[in-house]
């Protein structure tokens, strides 16, 4: 096969031969990266048929392709205007915490941020399941499941069955908690083994005490709500407490959820399917308590979710929808400014072909689950539902490709349950984007995100505040970012460099990072939100920098906690695996101290962000 007629096969299957890059530059596919591509994608898909266990009433008699845009509403209308912090709520810890933000934690945030300063929202991370033994993974972008929750944000004495406990138990588990509790005022890596070894223990003990009868109803309830999903997940555990938690290197006659093998062992494990069966009921529970909280607290949207892009491979969704996925590449993106390298996410892509022959049930489910007791639900990489770029193995990140998918069924599940639950929805459509696919987003009335860094004219200056788009979430930035403390200080450079990741010298890079921070000096001056004179601090140069925000007609603006106590440490550091600990940083202020959620309300920074986005304070824009 020539290159021309590879090349023409590849785009009759929707795989990307030329595609711009961040720089506007055109990229030509390398043959090897297509021909890989293709392999994976294989023959055209088998006709449209149900998966084995999916909900009858969803998916019994013929199924019809969901891809056409008037199969599903458009999203609710969004607000007209509000904001609200953007949090890692690991991070964020009380003094009654377990060493690791949980529920009872957001409810509180959202309590205090609703009622107090007007927040509209508390936008969180994904809650996604991990590992049900240790080692537990750190990224909550890289879960097990993106269906169900992580009981490590359960708030055991907030369990209904904990009051019940005889004194001795219920000290027993407040021993478990103690040295935990006691290290949530120090900067110290967040240990997440640790706090799910003490958890798990002390669920074990809540568990044992019997359920009311309203309460076993209930419970009742949920599991015949949640169907074969959480029976699969529940079972996945069981087995993963005996295997490990990667399906691929258990016994051949466990590697199909659908096995007799698996049956047998679902009937034997019974009790511990039951236990993570009730753990979900349990986080669920708390989550649902939380957004109630926010809405009795005067909050209009709430709780807003983070659906992760894809999940691990070795994971429980990947046991179960292992039919569905693309195996032998994964997710990632190409080159930008902040990742030359391009990134590997490690995380299988579905299948096109075959998830519309199903369908599109699965992704119906996960985004269904997402929007599910909250006030809304963003969509990490949104791209995702127009196109994936795909990593053959073997293979760096910067030698993928864009593979299309159907849009108009993938972007209609997300408005189509956001109009079903009354949410919120946001896309993260950050990055590489073209401009018809936002067109698109918008038209369905999801809310694009745009971060402040982004935001440029074509000479690459800052773009006025009143020429950004309405319909999309503010933010000064991601988790994947410097805070802005950090930004201003340059203290990014300096650690990307002892990290080894810069592509250019040291000296070099931090001239580019003080003339980026010199433009930003100039746009913030220009809005008169900066004075003439000495450079500010950290503190007033983000304060201007969110009151750049308020003065743009974004319909949602989202502060950062941790900009707002002035943490200068990245949550996330790209293009790093052990070299940086990544998700285990705790909220933390400008000197490295640990800043608890009952001292929020005693910083004045936070209550100076509030103050700045809640309002505009005028300028010429």
């Amino acid at each position: 096969m020539t290159s021309a007629q590879l090349r023409r096969r590849a785009e009759a299957r929707g795989v990307t031969t030329v595609y711009r890059d961040w720089q506007d530059r055109k990229i030509q596919v390398s043959d090897q990266t297509l021909e890989a591509v293709l392999a994976v994608l294989g023959s055209a898909p088998p006709p449209l048929r149900a998966r084995p266990g999916a909900a009858a009433s969803r998916l019994s008699g013929p199924l019809a392709a969901p891809w056409h845009p008037a199969d599903h509403p458009a999203a609710p209308s969004g607000p007209r205007s509000g904001w609200g912090f953007t949090v890692q709520l690991y991070s964020v810890r009380s003094r009654h915490s377990w060493g690791h933000g949980d529920l009872r934690d957001l409810a509180d945030l959202a309590t205090w941020s609703g009622r107090e300063l007007g927040a509209a929202f508390v936008l969180i991370n994904p809650l996604h399941a991990a590992e049900p033994v240790p080692p537990v993974s750190a990224s909550p972008y890289l879960p097990m499941s993106r269906r169900f929750l992580s009981p490590l944000y359960l708030r055991v004495e907030d369990i209904p069955e904990y009051a019940q406990l005889p004194s001795g138990q219920r000290q027993r588990i407040a021993a478990l908690a103690a040295p935990l509790q006691a290290g949530n005022s120090s900067p110290a890596l967040i240990d997440r083994d640790a706090v799910w070894a003490a958890k798990r223990a002390a669920l074990e003990i809540v568990r044992a005490s019997p359920l009311a009868p309203a309460r076993r109803a209930a419970f009742r309830r949920f599991t015949v709500r949640e169907g074969q999903a959480l029976d699969d997940w529940a079972t996945w555990c069981a087995l993963a407490e005996i295997h490990g938690p990667d399906w691929r290197s258990w016994p051949a006659a466990l590697q199909s959820p659908r096995s007799a093998t698996v049956a047998a062992e679902r009937a034997r494990l019974h009790a511990r399917v039951e236990f993570h069966t009730w753990l979900q009921w349990a986080t669920q529970t708390q989550r649902a308590a939380a957004q109630a909280a926010a809405r009795a607290a005067g909050m209009s949207i709430g709780v807003i979710g983070d659906l992760a892009v894809g999940a691990h491979p070795g994971g429980a969704d990947a046991w179960a929808y292992a039919d569905v996925l693309a195996p032998g590449v994964s997710v990632g993106a190409p080159p930008d400014e902040f990742n030359p390298r391009g990134q590997d996410w490690a995380l299988p892509p579905w299948h096109p072909g075959r998830l519309e022959a199903v369908g599109y049930e699965p992704l119906a489910d996960l985004v269904r689950a997402g929007f599910a007791d909250t006030g809304g639900l963003r969509a990490d990489h949104v791209m995702g539902l127009f196109r994936l770029w795909w990593v053959p193995a073997g293979m760096p990140a910067d030698q993928g490709t864009y593979v299309r998918y159907r849009h108009e069924a993938m972007v209609g599940l997300l408005a189509g349950e956001a109009a079903r639950a009354g949410g919120v929805a946001i896309g993260e459509d950050l990055g590489t984007v073209e401009q018809w696919m936002r067109d698109y987003l918008a038209a369905r009335r999801v809310l694009g995100t745009s971060m402040l860094w982004f935001e440029r004219r074509a000479d690459g200056t800052p773009l006025p505040p009143r020429r950004w788009r309405r319909d999309c979430l503010a933010t000064v930035g991601t988790h994947d970012v410097p805070p802005a403390a950090a930004f201003l200080t340059g203290e990014h450079v300096a650690l990307r460099s002892r990290l080894g990741l810069l592509t250019g010298s040291l000296a070099t890079e931090r001239e580019h990072a003080a003339a980026a921070v010199a433009v930003w000096r100039d746009a913030l001056a220009g809005q008169r939100l900066l004075p003439p004179g000495p450079a500010p601090g950290p503190a007033e140069f983000t304060r201007a920098l969110y009151g750049y925000l308020a003065r743009t007609p974004a319909a949602l603006i989202g502060v950062s906690l941790a900009d707002a106590v002035g943490d200068r440490r990245p949550q996330n550091l790209p293009g790093t695996t052990d070299q940086y600990p990544n998700w285990r940083v705790p909220l933390c202020d400008g000197e490295g101290r640990a800043v608890l959620l009952e001292d929020l309300e005693k910083r004045q920074g936070v209550q100076e962000l509030a103050r700045t986005v809640s309002r505009d304070p005028g300028g010429p824009g």
